[in-house]
């Protein structure tokens, strides 16, 4: 019987503690070998501090996690543990995530101050 992340649109990973200032890649979701990612929504949640400054962060797979949605302006964020971002692709055309490959987050233009959040990503596999 197939799981439920392949009969439904679920959660498949949280992140806690992702540095929302330092540029560079972290890693939210690992696709499993042998499956393909369709990744639905990505949630950003529960910020230690401001994201004032942060206007540029990438989502999706490769190294420079650009291959979903990129240019998120999070700088919105600025209430300490509840501000929430909900980010899909409205619409836009992506490749999709391949066996084995890192779906994660790229910080390009980060927060101005420390700042780390929790990170939901939901969608399917198939």
């Amino acid at each position: 019987m197939s799981s439920l992340k392949e009969l439904s649109i679920c959660k498949v990973a949280t992140v806690t503690g992702v540095d929302m200032k330092t540029a560079g890649k972290t890693v939210l979701y690992t696709i499993p070998v042998g499956k393909t990612f369709i990744p639905v929504m990505v949630v950003i949640r529960n910020p230690s501090a401001s994201l004032a400054g942060g206007t540029d962060y990438d989502i999706g797979t490769g190294a420079n996690a650009d291959t979903w949605v990129q240019a998120n302006d999070l700088s919105a964020m600025t209430t300490l543990t509840t501000d929430t971002k909900i980010i899909q692709t409205g619409g836009t055309k992506y490749s999709y995530c391949a066996s084995s490959s890192e779906f994660g987050i790229k910080v390009i233009t980060g927060s101005t101050a420390a700042c780390t959040a929790v990170i939901d990503v939901f969608g399917y596999l198939f």
